[in-house]
């Protein structure tokens, strides 16, 4: 159950590897089962916490119950090879060492790093690289805070599970507020920053204020981001927290500023907006004049029925808050696990979107953010008698090609942008080399 510290505020509880078989036990996973899902977090990171186990999990329908798999490792999560040689390393005892050079073997062939983040979308500062930053869109800058890049619980889906693996040379962070502050005034493009990990809203209030603070003093700048799941994993983070109030007054300072706060909640499934917990905490924040937004990817046996998606969107819209994206599984991690083909993400989308009111209908999806910008499914049509995806780009790293419909071949198969090919007769998809 969750801890209370004597005057019933509850206190935070993480469970992580040394937790895991008990729990799986709890799932009903047997001895060999159990083995394999404990392999699958060898390589991909598992964390979760009490709140989670105690109040968003339906145990007796684990482990098929979607907050389940969206926490624990499954154990065909990950190619059987890799799975059957990391087992085989835990029975027989193998060295730290052996099996920590087995292990990020895999990983390296997991696509760590999607997108060019760690090459292309690096920016300079006087030259010099800026680590823990991404600047991929002329308008919207990513920081990494380092004392940010953990979580409240892990999601098994996650495209930055590179963060969390305990390999320095895969892990984007920065300390430094003032380089930050340094780089956005230097670029009066720069109208919106994105503070993301990780969780930002893991961190203290007062190392938030940090990196938040110095950037109210720019005059270009619009817009705050913070992105976090800590509203459904932890929503006691703006209830009951020692600094939860300290949070809120950070947030008021912010919008006060003129500046638009937007939270941006990851909703993956509706019952994280079951709770009274979690409903008090999305009112409190929006008390603040923040916004909250929210996005998450399509998951294969978590979220991937219309209904799901439309009774989320109707909650939130219920609850105040913005339906924002809904994204494709990006390629990387256990891509080939969790992926809906991009034809069947397109019917989910269209078909919840069509149970719901205008209001809810500000959600933009399916999206992938790829490689040259996100990328939006617009539908199924033929074109010269062959049958086309139309697609168009939400944001691209050439300015030039938002909002252009283009045409790709249909695909009934295809995951992601780079399993597309131009209709016959065309050059190359826009963007794609």
């Amino acid at each position: 159950m969750t801890e209370d510290n004597g005057d019933r505020r509850p206190v935070f509880r993480a469970l992580a590897l040394p937790h895991l078989d008990a729990l799986l036990v709890r799932a009903g996973l047997d001895e060999n089962d159990r083995l394999r899902a404990r392999a699958v977090a060898e390589v991909l990171p598992f964390r979760t916490n009490s709140y989670v186990v105690d109040h968003l999990i339906d145990w007796d329908a684990a482990p098929a119950d979607p907050i389940y798999r969206l926490v624990f490792p499954q154990p065909d999560m990950l190619p059987k090879a890799d799975v059957d040689r990391i087992s085989a390393l835990l029975v027989q005892g193998a060295p730290p060492a052996r099996l920590a050079e087995d292990v990020r073997e895999i990983r390296m062939r997991l696509n760590p790093h999607p997108g060019g983040q760690m090459v292309l979308n690096t920016p300079l500062l006087e030259g010099i690289p800026v680590e823990g930053m991404q600047h991929k869109y002329p308008e919207t800058v990513l920081f990494f805070p380092r004392q940010g890049q953990t979580c409240h619980a892990y999601c098994t889906y996650c495209f930055r599970w590179p963060q969390f693996v305990g390999e320095p040379d895969m892990r984007m962070a920065n300390g430094d507020a003032t380089a930050l502050r340094e780089y956005v005034l230097a670029h009066p493009e720069v109208t919106s920053v994105l503070i993301t990990g990780g969780d930002p809203l893991i961190m203290s209030s007062k190392v938030l204020a940090r990196y938040v603070e110095p950037l109210l003093e720019i005059p270009h700048l619009e817009s705050v981001r913070i992105g976090s799941k800590a509203l459904s994993y932890w929503p006691h983070r703006v209830l009951t927290d020692p600094d939860a109030d300290d949070l809120l007054r950070l947030f008021e300072r912010v919008v006060d500023s003129g500046r638009n706060l937007a939270l941006m909640g990851h909703y993956s499934h509706p019952r994280e907006l079951d709770t009274v917990e979690a409903q008090r905490a999305l009112r409190r924040v929006q008390s603040t004049g923040a916004v909250v937004r929210s996005q998450a990817p399509l998951i294969r046996g978590v979220n991937d029925r219309a209904a799901d998606w439309a009774t989320l969107w109707r909650k939130l819209v219920s609850l105040g808050a913005v339906p924002y994206y809904m994204f494709v599984e990006r390629d990387t991690g256990p891509q080939d696990y969790f992926a809906v083909p991009l034809a069947r993400a397109y019917e989910i989308f269209r078909d919840a979107y069509a149970q719901v009111s205008g209001l809810a209908r500000t959600v933009r999806g399916p999206i992938m953010s790829a490689t040259p910008g996100k990328v939006q499914v617009d539908g199924v049509t033929e074109v010269g008698g062959q049958r086309a995806f139309v697609l168009h780009y939400v944001q691209a790293r050439n300015p030039e090609l938002v909002g252009k419909p283009f045409f790709a071949a249909y695909d009934p198969d295809a995951r992601w942008l780079t399993d597309l090919k131009p209709l016959a007769g065309d050059g190359a998809l826009p963007g794609v080399d």
